[in-house]
């Protein structure tokens, strides 16, 4: 076995080669032998030896010897010359040593200078620094920061609804376009004339397309909508509200009225309303509106409604002592039964039929004119007695949760059973007899031929405005299933104060406020256009309160549909939020806000075990 060559005398050797190869002449071209190959015996597994080596081969065939010109021809490819080694030294300059210089910056120019100071590349490559570290900054810290001080907290209370504390008048900016506003409303609609006086302008300061589908109203869904969750015993409905039954589908707030059992009843309907969430005051509210079930069959109850905000409909406690009174007078019409003593006589006679003739059962107005002027100064209760304001005289302005109603559906009972709509507003104190000064100036139908006179002018708990007016008989759910605008343009106060509704787009009656003037019969004063902050009502019930109910006819389910509601009012009386500086509510409903959120407290002093402040008109100051 032999070894290896010793690694010095191999140096040495390959250092006599260049010697001896550098000694010769120039002219002397040593050769070298041609490379051996390897893999020239490999042999594909697809591929016969012979046919390998004669195509693929770079060497002519190397399954022969070459021959004397191959030879030749193959070792002067790799001949070097005989002065390569003069290359290799670091003085010899070649073509692209100024490509591996690593000289700073015009030194080989003969300028020492390390680069400028400042260049556009310096600048761009600072600016994209700066950007990314301030977009990082941003992400991090300050979207945090921004989110933690403008995002709305959400909560179960109706005033702390999604959104914010809508009942303080703050409008809520919301995700999915929830603006005051619907982007989906069409300019064409941001603006129209006003019923009473076409050459008046109104500007739209809240809408809603419900053109997002899926929409639900449970507590907290909405920033203003919320559905109830119980029973309307207050007209003894027949269904439980439940806020399953209300969506929104193809543009519509579809609410459904279905025979299903729930909480005890055999029927589930819907109600929704924007309470302590968007109020307004003055102005006129529409909405597009196809009428479920049929035009010929009774016991439906739809309707879209107004009420004051300090009063919740379905919550009995917060009700009592509020609805329906709109008064601002200190005298025997705050009282309860609006009498005393059995004076004045008229309270006590051509009332209520069913109820030995007497004018009212109400139990008085709770925060009223004649409350006692110093209710809210006693700090050892810690309690606000009444939400305020206060005339200049003292005393305090009268509150209360008046109702207006854009319209309530029912079917007529005459020969041939028509669609129509009840239009009213709600009242206390009562007129003797519940009749308003209706006179021609004060009651103004505009077409006497569609349009009638309510039969039903009051009772125990309420006096009524109401004229009855009838439908487009195709848009019913059952028929064509059209639409037909309705709404009612009212300004509130005393003076000048009206209300026009509106039904199939046109004006079906005006009620005029010197028609709700004083009466010295029940001694009472003028009842004002309600002054209040009022919120919207959406429900689909049935009662026998309300008239006969077909429960065998009825096509069980069906829907109230509302392709949009709307609010307008003129640009220099624009009054918008459920707290008003001249009306506030927020404070007080924070003060007894069980009463606004548990239904089962159906008594402000029965269940909520609250008292009526005193009442300077009986003497309790």
């Amino acid at each position: 076995m032999s070894l290896p060559p010793h690694p010095s005398s191999s140096r040495r050797s390959r250092l006599d080669a260049y010697q001896s190869l550098d000694s010769r002449s120039p002219t002397t071209t040593p050769t070298l032998s041609p490379p051996l190959q390897p893999f020239a015996k490999r042999v594909d597994s697809f591929t016969s030896s012979s046919s390998l080596l004669s195509l693929d081969s770079p060497y002519l065939g190397a399954n022969r010897p070459l021959s004397f010109g191959e030879q030749k021809l193959t070792s002067s490819k790799f001949t070097l010359p005989h002065n390569h080694m003069l290359y290799l030294t670091p003085d010899f300059k070649e073509d692209d040593d100024e490509l591996h210089m690593p000289e700073p910056k015009g030194q080989r120019l003969g300028i020492e200078r390390d680069g400028d100071f400042a260049s556009w590349r310096g600048f761009v490559n600072l600016g994209a620094l700066t950007l990314v570290i301030v977009a990082w900054i941003a992400l991090f810290a300050g979207y945090p920061i921004i989110y933690h001080f403008t995002s709305h907290r959400w909560t179960n209370l109706g005033a702390f609804n999604l959104g914010g504390t809508n009942g303080t008048g703050q409008v809520p900016i919301m995700p999915f376009h929830f603006a005051v506003i619907d982007p989906d409303t069409p300019p064409s609609a941001y603006s129209k004339p006003s019923w009473n006086d076409p050459s008046t302008s109104m500007e739209l300061v809240f809408s809603d397309e419900f053109n997002v589908d899926g929409r639900t109203f449970y507590p907290g869904d909405d920033p203003y909508w919320e559905a109830v969750d119980l029973h309307y015993w207050e007209t003894n409905n027949l269904e439980w509200y439940d806020p399953a039954a209300i969506t929104t589908q193809a543009g519509n707030l579809v609410i459904t009225l279905e025979a299903k059992e729930t909480h005890g009843l055999d029927y589930q309907g819907g109600m929704m309303s924007t309470w302590n969430k968007f109020c307004f005051t003055g102005g006129y509210v529409e909405a597009n509106v196809s009428l479920p079930g049929l035009n010929n069959v009774a016991g439906l109850w739809p309707a879209i409604w107004t009420m004051g905000n300090l009063g919740r409909a379905g919550y009995g406690a917060s009700l009592e002592g509020m609805w329906p009174y709109s008064y601002d007078a200190c005298d025997v019409g705050t009282v309860a039964n609006q009498s005393v003593n059995g004076v004045p006589v008229a309270a006590t006679i051509n009332g209520d039929a069913g109820n030995g003739g007497v004018l009212s059962y109400l139990p008085g107005q709770k925060l009223s004119r004649c409350t006692c002027q110093n209710a809210n100064d006693d700090p050892s209760k810690g309690l606000l007695v009444h939400p305020g304001p206060k005339h200049g005289d003292g005393t305090f302005v009268g509150r209360s949760a008046p109702e207006i109603d854009m319209f309530e559906a029912q079917v007529g009972g005459g020969d041939v059973p028509t669609g129509e709509v009840s239009q009213s507003a709600q009242w206390a104190p009562f007129n003797a007899g519940y009749i308003w000064q209706n006179t021609s100036t004060n009651e103004v139908i505009a077409n006497p031929s569609i349009s009638v006179q309510n039969t039903y002018i009051g009772g125990i708990t309420q006096q009524a405005t109401s004229v009855v007016t009838n439908t487009d008989q195709n848009c019913y759910e059952g028929v064509l299933g059209c639409y037909s605008i309705y709404g009612f343009e009212y300004v509130p106060g005393f003076d000048n104060a009206y209300i026009t509704w509106v039904s199939n787009n046109q004006i079906s009656w005006t009620l005029n406020g010197a028609g709700l003037a004083a009466d010295a019969a029940v001694e009472i004063s003028a009842r004002p256009v309600s002054q209040e902050p009022m919120y919207i009502i959406m429900n689909l019930g049935m009662s026998h309160n309300f008239g006969p109910v077909d429960l065998p006819e009825i096509p069980f389910p069906v829907h109230l549909k509302v392709d949009y509601i709307r609010v307008y009012q003129r640009a220099d009386q624009k009054n918008v939020g459920c707290n008003p500086e001249g009306f506030p509510t927020i404070d007080y409903i924070n003060q007894y806000a069980e009463a606004y959120n548990n239904p089962n407290l159906t008594t402000w002093v029965g269940d909520y075990q609250q008292t009526f402040p005193g009442n300077s008109f009986l003497g309790q100051c």
